[in-house]
């Protein structure tokens, strides 16, 4: 008589590019999101918990680095529905905004803390399952409210131990670069697959640096492991307007503006973007947010394909030493910008919004190296 089979064991192991989290870790995180919490309802934010599901239609295909709907999110197909694990705090805000618009108040000032889901090629220190904390104005069409998240930005970074000198917030405006491609010749519905791969490339900079952003702007560029990514394909001429844009920082905020001012000249969408600037870094000023908490920084342009207006980053500026013993900057903790047309997809109308997300995981992880984690 022939024997069972028996059943294979399962494996004791967590999915590639999953995590699990033990006492310290979350004992640390619910007490560094307590003080977020405290920032954040200090401005008159209130908490929001939305569902960890959506439909892929609500969701969007706005992931950098996708072409297809499903591509970048965990997505399954139930009763003829497509549904999806967010991948991002922001989508569900819109769709909520769309689906309670008679019963919030305007503005709506919200905040969320939770997971989020990105089906993405997992590496050293990058999750497909992370912490993200959220803040965000739903109908404050001024650029007030933006200046205003970095200001709250700021004090929160300063809530939870990050020191005034340890970070900077960088800001910039999409319209400044859709000027910027206006005047490079890459306007116009025909140049919206190389808009996408300028964007992305724009967004790599701190990670592949000159070299790196110039090749995909031009041909396409292979990594270290062999995989090659595309580039845009752009004329040696519009490959310098853009690395002119995003090296036009300078020791002022006023020359700064000034720079990008003059690249776009001939652009009205560019113009407009300089001028937004400009109002955003004066009311910092006048609320004594100067220069040593936050810049103009026309590197930053943020990954997501939503961003309408101005884009923000927090960036720690200590340094640590990497997997490689390399010693480099922290980097990014945070990020955000206007959306203005993400409520719209849902309601035909535009209703103006402006947030920010920051990434816990990578802010506890900040702390740890500081020996700030506890006590205060």
């Amino acid at each position: 008589m022939a024997k069972d089979k028996k059943t294979p064991r399962p494996k004791a192991e967590t999915p590639k590019g999953f995590r699990d989290y033990f006492g310290a870790e979350v004992t640390q995180r619910t007490e560094m999101l307590r003080k977020i919490a405290a920032v954040y309802h200090r401005y008159g934010f209130d908490p929001l918990e939305t569902s960890g599901v959506e439909t892929v239609e609500a969701l969007g295909k706005f992931l950098p680095d996708v072409d297809r709907p499903n591509e970048g999110v965990f997505a399954w197909e139930e009763d003829a529905d497509w549904l999806a694990l967010r991948y991002d705090l922001t989508a569900p805000l819109a769709r909520v905004a769309a689906q309670y618009r008679n019963d919030l108040p305007s503005p709506y000032r919200r905040y969320a803390m939770g997971p989020v889901w990105r089906n993405e090629k997992p590496g050293p220190g990058r999750f497909r399952q992370f912490y993200q904390c959220d803040a965000d104005t739903v109908g404050a069409p001024s650029v007030a409210a933006d200046a205003e998240i970095c200001a709250m930005l700021s004090d929160t970074l300063e809530a939870v131990g990050i020191k005034r000198g340890d970070y900077v917030i960088r800001v910039n405006n999409r319209k400044v670069l859709n000027g910027v491609l206006e005047v490079a010749g890459l306007s116009g519905d025909d140049k919206e697959a190389e808009r996408g791969i300028v964007l992305r490339a724009i967004d790599k900079l701190d990670r592949l640096g000159v070299d790196g952003v110039r090749a995909l702007l031009g041909e396409g560029r292979r990594d270290e492991s062999g995989d090659v990514t595309k580039g845009a394909g752009l004329a040696e001429a519009q490959t310098q307007v853009v690395l002119d844009f995003v090296a036009a920082l300078a020791g002022d905020n006023a020359e700064t503006l000034g720079r990008l001012a003059t690249l776009v000249t001939g652009s009205d969408t560019g113009a407009e973007g300089v001028e937004e600037l400009q109002t955003i870094a004066d009311l910092l000023a006048a609320q004594g947010y100067g220069p040593d908490r936050i810049v103009v920084d026309p590197s930053v342009v943020r990954g997501l394909g939503y961003y309408t207006g101005p884009v923000f980053e927090a960036e720690l500026t200590f340094e640590v030493t990497d997997e490689k013993r390399n010693v480099r900057n922290f980097g990014s903790v945070a990020g955000g910008g206007r959306y203005d047309d993400l409520v719209k997809r849902f309601t035909g109308q535009a209703v103006p919004a402006t947030g920010v997300s920051i990434g816990v995981d990578r802010l506890l992880a900040a702390l740890r190296e500081k020996g700030r984690i506890g006590g205060g």
